[in-house]
């Protein structure tokens, strides 16, 4: 089977690469937007299927993998921010408190698309503004939900304690890809 990976994530290409799968990256366009009545644990699986369904008709030997990853905290769903302003404003909301991360992926063929979610749980230590302010400056998290990366500094440094995956938080639940993919 030909894996098509509808992502320009670079975490996501080198997380499904770290599995030992090959795979073409494919672009979709599509307009990820949420209905206002939507329950926070279905928005990344919702995402994940919008984009799988924008997606032309597949051919008989291919599978698509799209994601989408959603943090959430006190009923609000915090995206990628849409400037500095707005980074800093998520960072300060998350310091020293536990939020929620849900990845949804969907993976389709000709004849069917499996969807699940993955969600964990992640606690920030206290961040002060100046170490905020480093770390927008210098990581410029613009393209991350909820405006930090595991991986990266803040994640390195103030994470306190987090109960699930860290890939799933990373954006790619790589136990259920990896499980899915050997089934089909």
């Amino acid at each position: 089977m030909k894996i098509l990976l509808a992502s320009q994530s670079p975490r996501r290409k080198e997380l499904l690469a770290s599995l030992g799968f090959d795979f073409e990256v494919v672009k979709i366009d599509c307009e990820e937007i949420l209905p206002g009545n939507i329950n926070i644990e279905n928005a990344a699986t919702y995402l994940s299927e919008l984009k799988a369904d924008a997606f032309r008709k597949l051919e008989h030997d291919e599978v698509l993998l799209t994601a989408d990853t959603v943090v959430a905290f006190d009923n609000q769903i915090l995206g990628k921010p849409k400037d500095e302003a707005d980074a800093k404003s998520m960072l300060q909301k998350l310091s020293g408190k536990t939020h929620q991360v849900y990845t949804g992926i969907s993976i389709k063929t000709l004849n069917k698309t499996i969807t699940e979610t993955d969600v964990a749980d992640v606690e920030f230590e206290e961040i002060s503004d100046e170490e905020i302010d480093f770390y927008v400056k210098n990581y410029k998290p613009f393209d991350k939900a909820g405006s930090y990366g595991i991986q990266e500094w803040l994640g390195m440094a103030k994470i306190k304690k987090m109960s699930g995956s860290f890939y799933t938080i990373m954006g790619l639940p790589t136990h259920l890809i990896y499980k899915i993919l050997k089934e089909i």
